[in-house]
């Protein structure tokens, strides 16, 4: 049972977010700091990557670790549900193709949200936050991941061509394009 214990002060930022890219382009995708902690059996996905804890049917869990104001944008999953509790801070979570709809979650709050359904969060308090992000069912990767078209203006604000390096992962900017479920 030791080999399944994951030590917080112990984990690292995943590899995923490539540092030669502007932090706020990162930032358009990514949480500001992902950290797995437990990942899929057998398989070497970069979102689970170096997770301490590996085995627990079919699910993953990482730690977003937030600066005020910033979140991922808009983006759904295909295949696969994600659902986020607040560990620590205020987080606003939207949905819709056009994130019209939204509630901030208080620490402990939980939502989920299934396939096909445009979603983003964003730390809303004043300090770091700590949000839980469990994924289950279908592919747990980046192809599994659509940001929306709005997504992919925002990334060539930044630089142009930029977008070209998060396709390159496997993302796609597709989300929103077609009617999700509610």
């Amino acid at each position: 049972m030791k080999d399944r214990i994951s030590r917080f002060t112990e984990l690292k930022p995943l590899p995923i977010q490539n540092p030669s890219i502007p932090e706020k382009a990162r930032d358009v995708v990514y949480a500001r700091k992902l950290l797995s902690v437990i990942g899929l059996d057998g398989d070497a996905s970069p979102i689970n990557a170096g997770a301490p804890i590996v085995g627990a049917a079919g699910m993953t869990m990482t730690l977003a670790v937030c600066p005020p104001g910033q979140g991922p944008g808009l983006h759904n999953h295909v295949k696969t549900y994600e659902t986020f509790t607040v560990l620590k801070g205020r987080f606003e979570v939207s949905w819709n193709d056009d994130g019209s709809e939204r509630a901030v979650l208080e620490q402990f709050d939980t939502i989920s949200v299934p396939p096909g359904v445009c979603r983003a969060f964003r730390n809303v308090g004043d300090t770091e936050g700590i949000l839980q992000v469990l994924i289950t069912g279908g592919v747990h990767d980046m192809t599994d991941i659509a940001f929306t078209p709005a997504a992919k203006q925002d990334i060539e604000k930044v630089r142009r061509g930029l977008s070209a390096e998060f396709e390159k992962a496997g993302f796609t900017f597709t989300a929103g394009l077609r009617t999700p479920r509610s």
